[in-house]
């Protein structure tokens, strides 16, 4: 046949539950839940992205401390993120949603940017660390309680 549709690639996202936000039901009556996408510089004070995918997409990791999505890899979503846009008269923060299309390819290494973070810095410190332990005197700091009343 030639209306044959072969499989699709998939992107599979991985990140914590703690990137889920709100629940919502969408216009059509789905249920829907907020992903937050954390700003790649920790230096980055700006509010963080977010889009929105259909609660039945995503589901826990085997181990419980994250959760994974799959979206089809030749496909956009929508990503938004509030920005301050001035004050009203009683001197409150206007805020105003700013919304692009990314590819899924680009929202996966947006999602799991923290991979790509230099560990040298911890390594370093490790063994800088670890002569200053030996270097320093030891002490108990936390004495032992007497309990023989």
């Amino acid at each position: 046949m030639e209306n044959e549709s072969k499989p699709q690639g998939q992107v599979t996202i991985k990140f914590g539950k703690g990137l889920i936000g709100r629940s919502f039901t969408s216009k059509s009556g789905v249920e829907m839940l907020q992903v937050k996408i954390p700003n790649r510089e920790r230096t980055d004070k700006t509010s963080w992205e977010t889009f929105a995918v259909p609660a039945k997409m995503i589901h826990d990791n085997q181990y419980g401390k994250g959760v994974w999505m799959k979206l089809p890899e030749d496909g956009t979503t929508k990503v938004s993120r509030s920005v301050p846009t001035g004050k009203d008269d009683m001197g409150r923060t206007i805020w105003q949603n700013t919304s692009r299309m990314v590819s899924n390819t680009e929202l996966k290494s947006m999602m799991e940017a923290y991979k790509e973070q230099s560990r040298d810095s911890v390594l370093g410190n490790l063994a800088e660390k670890a002569a200053q332990s030996k270097a320093a005197p030891h002490h108990d700091t936390n004495p032992k309680r007497d309990y023989s009343r």
